[in-house]
């Protein structure tokens, strides 16, 4: 059996398919890819469908070793990997040898890289799935050095495709759609929401990208109020009591107090995956 040898994990190494499904019932979240969309072309360009675990790199500093053969796409952020010291292409599969070592760099835009080997990571599923929640502590630990992830066997149609041209993620101001939310009566002019500047804090995590800038304000009526816990789903954009917004990640509770003014697109949700700290972000009404 194939395996890949992580010598340096690097800032966060998270093993992740599509998630967990029909649990949030018994207060389980989805999890899974930040960025699906980076996570599914992956999966297609070593051929062998959705649903099997990748590795989830975030910041680059990944160093594996590969022990017998296998064939690996690298997606998502573009984080100048090397092979044997070799420069190799992004949104590419790949096929790699014995005692081979892939490196990853920073990536110059983006967080997020996903390592996709043909048949996927071999690790026990938790409730369906091979994902890391890191807020409920479900599924496999993160990754550290000295692990030797096993590679599971597959015998399906090989690629057939040499690249995929996608865009990387952008280094600049970065627009995300969103739809009006269930408590947006609760503030006073839902207009400032898109005109601001939101700057993407140092603080922000799988579970939620933090918003820095001038806070919104409530309407009076509602200045004091609380609400009791609701349902959250990928996206929601939930403002605390401080008036700075929290854009729910995968890894986001399945319920919360605070009131949600908006909804973040599922597209612009893969986006959202990739914005860094210090990077600006507007929000606009989907057209």
């Amino acid at each position: 059996m194939s395996a890949l040898e992580v010598l340096q994990a690097g800032p966060q190494a998270l093993l992740q398919d599509r998630g967990r499904f029909g649990a949030s019932a018994i207060g389980v979240g989805r999890s899974g890819a930040a960025d699906v969309a980076a996570y599914e072309l992956g999966s297609r360009l070593v051929a062998h469908g959705p649903g099997r675990a990748a590795l989830e790199v975030t910041l680059g500093g990944l160093v594996a070793r590969v022990h017998g053969s296998l064939t690996l796409a690298l997606t998502g952020a573009d984080a100048a990997a090397s092979l044997d010291g070799q420069a190799v292409p992004h949104a590419a599969p790949l096929d790699l040898g014995d005692g081979q070592e892939l490196r990853l760099a920073m990536p110059s835009a983006g967080l997020r890289t996903y390592v996709c080997v043909r048949g996927g990571f071999d690790v026990t599923a938790e409730l369906g799935s091979r994902s890391t929640d890191t807020l409920a502590g479900l599924g496999p630990d993160p990754v550290s050095d000295g692990d030797l992830l096993s590679v599971a066997d597959f015998d399906g149609a090989f690629p057939n495709v040499d690249i995929a041209p996608v865009p990387l993620p952008s280094t600049g101001r970065t627009v995300l759609q969103v739809t009006p939310g269930p408590r947006a009566d609760w503030f006073a002019d839902m207009d400032v929401l898109h005109e601001r500047v939101w700057t993407v804090s140092e603080r922000s995590n799988r579970v939620g990208l933090r918003l820095e800038g001038e806070p919104l304000e409530r309407v009076e009526a509602r200045a004091d109020d609380e609400l009791p816990s609701e349902g959250m789903v990928r996206g929601c954009v939930q403002v605390p009591s401080g008036g700075q917004p929290v854009i729910f990640g995968s890894d986001h509770p399945v319920t919360g107090g605070y009131p949600v003014v908006a909804i973040v697109t599922a597209r612009d949700m893969d986006r959202a995956a990739q914005l860094t700290p210090g990077q600006e972000v507007v929000l606009r009404w989907r057209q």
